[in-house]
């Protein structure tokens, strides 16, 4: 699955926002060409939580274990749940591996999940993942 595939399954949630900073916006430059996605129907960016779903095309300080700075590489990072989480990643997987779902190098502990340039080998279950997490976030955001 594409980036861009991804990008369009994403914004066809209903009452999703994406954030996605430009080159001189006034978001940090770090995160300019990466998307951040919420639950939010008020068209609003939240400021008292994380969200659901990002694709980052770059390390960051903090998280460098992907290699995302090589060319062509970028990832998709999802909020599943501690549970979910145990059952699709093995703590032994590379997260610089393409095509394989991992525990988030920096975010692992509270439930992400990532994947760096999805492929034939996560494309299966890559649309039921971020659809879950869109709709937790959605559950979340409605209980408030």
């Amino acid at each position: 699955m594409s980036m861009q595939q991804i990008l369009h399954e994403l914004r066809s949630y209903e009452g999703v926002l994406e954030l996605a900073p430009t080159e001189g916006s006034e978001f940090p430059e770090l995160a300019w060409g990466d998307h951040f996605f919420y639950y939010a129907p008020d068209g609003q960016v939240p400021t008292n939580r994380q969200p659901f779903a990002t694709i980052v095309t770059k390390d960051y300080p903090d998280d460098q274990q992907s290699q995302l700075d090589a060319e062509g590489r970028w990832r998709i990072n999802l909020h599943v749940g501690a549970e979910r989480l145990a059952e699709l990643t093995d703590d032994s997987c590379d997260p610089a591996a393409a095509d394989v779902i991992v525990r988030h190098p920096v975010y692992g502990a509270m439930g992400w999940i990532c994947v760096v340039n999805s492929g034939a080998r996560t494309l299966p279950m890559l649309p039921e993942l971020m659809r879950g997490a869109f709709a937790d976030d959605q559950r979340r955001v409605e209980r408030r």
